[in-house]
């Protein structure tokens, strides 16, 4: 795909999710790459019988064949079409592009849980969290309500944001496409419970590696934006020189360390995930309270996180168009 048409496409994409946010369709391919998950689970969980090498086997194969599916459909889909025409391929990596980000619904799911906090409905608010986070959201209070929003919004301003534009920067759609796939496995199945602790194993470390880079690309991007939005770049980088490490996840802390030095708060500490409690170490400084309105700052400098990658990915494509030549 040639750089300039990729960079317009990468720009064209960001745009269609201001307008229109991520759209609730059956084709979605992340929807698809879901059901395709779910559909190879069941063959491979049980491949060929329940024991613990058996199944980080079936974990390996289930990660290597939604990789393959994944690349295979993208790269078919954009070849078919530039076989038929020009504009047809450049209206499809935008479609790709668009399908990749976050940034709008990352807003508009982490607003509802700060709206019900505005409205004084902390069972609403609960509710609402508990569609964007992994954790028990049943016994939280409102402090805690407020935090996993804020760190859902700090992590996946990199898993849904930064870490895709990556990769589409360095291969195109279909290399973002690979990456989506490799993040929503472990969504899916890369959880340390009985269930998946052997078979998602494959698709948890697969993970971590895909987002090592782009986690701390995000941090970088992340202190540079608090500059801009206005909230306390120097403290940003303090907590994240200091705390970055602070997660089980060796990528998880890069961005809720710079989120929680720029806003001034203390995030993470101990949390309840499938009635199971959780010992986790807190990351920042209690200078201040959590408020529900340190839930628009964290999305306001989600904002300036991905502009500012955006503006560095199309860089990118220029600098190697030009020196392509």
């Amino acid at each position: 795909m040639d750089r300039i048409e990729l960079a317009a496409a990468l720009i064209a994409g960001f745009i269609l999710d201001q307008l229109l946010g991520d759209p609730q369709i059956p084709f979605h391919p992340v929807r698809l790459i879901g059901n395709l998950i779910q559909r190879l689970e069941r063959f491979f969980y049980r491949w060929p019988r329940e024991e613990k090498r058996r199944l980080f086997l079936g974990g390996v194969l289930l990660a290597v064949t939604v990789c393959m599916v994944t690349a295979l459909f993208v790269l078919g889909v954009l070849w078919v079409s530039r076989r038929i025409s020009p504009i047809l391929h450049f209206f499809m990596s935008v479609l790709f592009c668009y399908f990749f980000y976050a940034v709008k619904d990352l807003k508009t799911e982490s607003m509802r849980v700060y709206d019900a906090l505005k409205g004084g409905s902390l069972k609403e608010a609960r509710t609402a969290v508990s569609m964007i986070v992994g954790r028990d959201t049943q016994r939280l209070s409102e402090a805690g309500v407020v935090r996993a929003a804020v760190e859902t919004v700090a992590e996946n301003t990199s898993d849904g944001i930064i870490a895709p534009l990556f990769y589409a920067a360095l291969g195109g759609p279909v290399l973002a496409w690979v990456y989506k796939a490799v993040n929503t496995m472990d969504s899916m199945v890369g959880y340390k419970n009985e269930t998946y602790l052997y078979f998602g194993r494959a698709a948890a470390r697969l993970d971590d590696l895909v987002n090592y880079i782009p986690s701390r690309l995000s941090a970088v991007l992340m202190i540079l934006a608090s500059f801009f939005c206005r909230l306390d770049g120097k403290q940003a980088v303090k907590i994240y020189r200091r705390d970055r490490r602070k997660h089980a996840s060796p990528n998880s802390a890069q961005t809720e360390a710079v989120c929680a030095g720029a806003l001034g708060v203390q995030l993470a500490g101990d949390a309840w995930y499938f009635g199971v409690l959780h010992k986790k170490p807190v990351i920042g400084d209690d200078l201040r309270p959590v408020e529900p309105e340190d839930i628009p700052r964290a999305n306001r400098l989600m904002f300036g996180t991905s502009v500012l990658g955006l503006l560095l990915a199309a860089a990118f494509q220029f600098f190697m168009s030009g020196f392509g030549r």
